[in-house]
C-alpha cells in the first residue's frame, strides 16, 4: 500500500492574528495506522518542506495515544519537517490519498489547483480520498467527469456549523465548510458535534471532526488492502 498524506502549508488564521495551520491528532493517528498496517507514506504540502502545526493541537487537552507516539518518534518528525511538494505528486504513484484536516486547508488547499487536479486524477483513476473534520474542503471545487462537483449528490460530512461556533470561529473562516457542501448539492451527514462519524461514499470517506481521524484511517487501509 502506498498512501499520500497531503497537509495544509497556511498558517495564518484568518486576521486574528492568530496562528493555525494542521491538527496534529488528525495527521499522527492516520500516519500511524497506515504505518502499522504496512503502508508506504509520503507526505506532501503545496509548498513543502515543513507545514505549520496548529499550536492548540498540541495543547495538553488535545493529547491522545498517537500525539504522544509523534512527539517520541524522532523518524516521524523528520519525516514531517521534509514534505514533498505537491505539485510533484502523481497518482500513478499512490493507491489512495489522505488529508488530515485544521483550519489551515480551509484557506489554501479547497483552491489549490494541484490539489485539485490530483483528487480529481484520483477519482479518475477508481481510487479512494479520504478526508477528515475540515479538510473536506478540498472536495469543494474538484469536479467529476461530467464537470459537476464531485460532491454532489454524495453522502459526506466534515467540521460542522455547531462545531465551528462551539470553538469561537464562525466569523473568521473564510466560509463554514458544513453550509459549503451543502450548497454544492451534497448529502451531507452529521452526528452530535464532537462525536466520530465516519461516512463513506464509493470512492470519498470522510470524517466530521479529530475524533473521527482514526476510524476514516481504517475505514481508507479496509479499502485498498
Amino acid at each position: 500500500m502506498n498512501v499520500l498524506i497531503v497537509l495544509t502549508s497556511h498558517d495564518e488564521l484568518g486576521d486574528t492574528g492568530e496562528k493555525t495551520g494542521f491538527w496534529l491528532e488528525e495527521f499522527a493517528s492516520p500516519y500511524y495506522q497506515f504505518k502499522d498496517a504496512g503502508a508506504t507514506v509520503t507526505l506532501a504540502s503545496p509548498k513543502g518542506g515543513q507545514p505549520p502545526l496548529d499550536p492548540k493541537s498540541h495543547e495538553p487537552d488535545y493529547q491522545t495515544d498517537a500525539t504522544r507516539r509523534f512527539d517520541n518518534d524522532t523518524a516521524a518528525q523528520a519525516d514531517l519537517a521534509n514534505t514533498a511538494k505537491l505539485a510533484d505528486m502523481k497518482q500513478e504513484d499512490f493507491d489512495a490519498v489522505f488529508y488530515p484536516g485544521g483550519h489551515g486547508p480551509l484557506w489554501d488547499l479547497y483552491d489549490d489547483k494541484d490539489s485539485i487536479a490530483l483528487i480529481e486524477s484520483f477519482i479518475g483513476a477508481g481510487k479512494q480520498v479520504a478526508s477528515v473534520c475540515h479538510a473536506p474542503a478540498v472536495l469543494l471545487k474538484a469536479k467529476n467527469a461530467d464537470g459537476e462537483p464531485l460532491v454532489k449528490g454524495k453522502r459526506v460530512t466534515g467540521f460542522t456549523n455547531g462545531e465551528e461556533e462551539a470553538v469561537g470561529l464562525t466569523n473568521v473562516v473564510p466560509y463554514l465548510l458544513e453550509d459549503q457542501l451543502i450548497s454544492l448539492g451534497a448529502t451531507y451527514q452529521k452526528g452530535e458535534d464532537w462525536h466520530p462519524l465516519l461516512v463513506e461514499d464509493g470512492l470519498l470517506i470522510t470524517g466530521q471532526n479529530p475524533g473521527s481521524s482514526e476510524i476514516v484511517a481504517q475505514a481508507l487501509i479496509k479499502a485498498i488492502s
